[in-house]
């Protein structure tokens, strides 16, 4: 049962080392994807390709390096990897970060263009109906006074009435005279307020179609419905202000609908309007790019002849300083001790062994003394060590079977 389950178990961790592969390379094709099409925007797109190529490769390449190494025995190097690591991913998360940018700022991109909108339209009408405002009140004003100045002519007490003529009541030529410009002040304010008042609906149904914009399902035709709105409320007033002999102020010029629609594109200014929700997107893809290839640890190893597991484990045996180490693996010295250099011992066949199970992936070095096992390692130790228990226990059988026989 104790080998079933292991058998099992040593199957599952195999699996999940081997779905790790399509994985990182999933990932890193994601991320890939991400970083040329920031790339894409300031460069040329072939060129864009093979450094988004370039960097993808430096980044699994050096998470797997690192993985096989430890920082103690070779610090250069270590420090070399380390960088180049720091650079690529530098390099692949701030392209990635325009393509989450977008992604994650397109609704607001959306809203503030709508806002935009809303400002320029609403600035513009405000000083528009100041204008209106002033107008109506000067209209007003000229009507109370032509209403006064014609009861006063009805009445002979108008100012402009000669002496003779005060005091007579009733609707002669001054009154007349007086008469006239009320109606015409009259027809005036009952146009001007027509017209306002048109214009009011008009700018009511602006409004209205500005607002769809948030919740149009057909987005195109609900701003062509808005910008046909602007421009009736914008012939309207270049009327009134023909009518009024004053100026209005300029309309503005709105988007178009391409503008109003188009995509952000990738620039430096991205950073700074800082989108922390996109950065972290950007850098999770990294990260977990990273994970994977360091825990993966995989560092190519080739399979052992026959003859070079007996090679290997002899020449292991030939080691005697053993322990185990923080990562809980077993640490072996490959210096010589010092009865060993006392006695001038050749060690060239073990360090060969050794040699060769570091450049297979199956020793890490740790420092200039000391290596530790690789995972893979200890099945082919465990399988030797069997096969040498059970030739010592057939040769102890075979001792008895003799000694019994005598």
């Amino acid at each position: 049962m104790g080998y079933l389950i292991n058998s099992i178990q040593t199957l599952f961790i195999g699996l999940l080392r081997v779905w790790t592969i399509p994985i990182v390379l999933m990932l890193s094709v994601a991320s890939g994807f991400t970083t040329y099409y920031g790339l894409s925007h300031f460069i040329t797109p072939w060129i864009a390709l093979i450094i988004t190529i370039a960097v993808q490769s430096i980044i699994v390449i050096c998470s797997l390096e690192m993985a096989g190494m430890h920082w103690r025995a070779n610090r250069i190097r270590y420090f070399s990897v380390l960088c180049s690591l720091l650079v690529a991913l530098t390099a692949s998360v701030s392209f990635s970060y325009f393509k989450f940018y977008e992604i994650s700022q397109q609704d607001n991109v959306h809203i503030s263009r709508i806002n935009q909108i809303r400002t320029d339209i609403k600035s513009y009408l405000d000083r528009v109906l100041v204008i209106k405002g002033d107008v109506l009140k000067q209209q007003r004003a000229d009507l109370e006074k032509a209403t006064l100045d014609v009861q006063q002519a009805y009445f002979g007490t108008h100012a402009q009435i000669a002496e003779g003529y005060k005091k007579q009541v009733g609707e002669g030529p001054f009154w007349k005279h007086y008469n006239q410009i009320y109606q015409e002040k009259k027809e005036q304010q009952a146009k001007f307020d027509h017209d306002f008042s048109e214009l009011d609906k008009d700018i009511q149904k602006l409004q209205i179609s500005i607002n769809a914009l948030d919740v149009a399902t057909h987005i195109e035709s609900a701003y062509s419905l808005m910008l046909e709105n602007f421009q009736n409320v914008q012939l309207k007033i270049n009327l009134l202000s023909g009518n009024i002999g004053q100026s209005l102020p300029e309309a503005p010029l709105l988007m178009t609908y391409n503008q109003f629609k188009a995509p952000v594109q990738p620039s430096a200014a991205m950073w700074s309007d800082f989108s922390l929700f996109a950065f972290i997107c950007a850098g999770m893809v990294e990260f977990f790019t990273v994970l994977l290839s360091y825990r993966l640890e995989f560092t190519a190893p080739g399979p052992l002849t026959l003859e070079e597991e007996n090679l290997v484990f002899e020449c292991l045996r030939q080691f005697t300083e053993f322990r185990i180490n923080k990562n809980n693996e077993l640490e072996m010295t490959i210096e010589k001790t010092e009865i060993e250099r006392a006695k001038r011992y050749s060690d060239w066949s073990r360090m060969f062994a050794v040699g060769l199970l570091l450049s297979r992936g199956f020793l890490r070095k740790i420092d200039d003394k000391t290596v530790e096992f690789a995972p893979n390692l200890y099945p082919l130790i465990a399988e030797k060590m069997s096969d040498k228990i059970n030739k010592l226990k057939t040769e102890s059988n075979i001792a008895r079977q003799v000694d019994a026989d005598e």
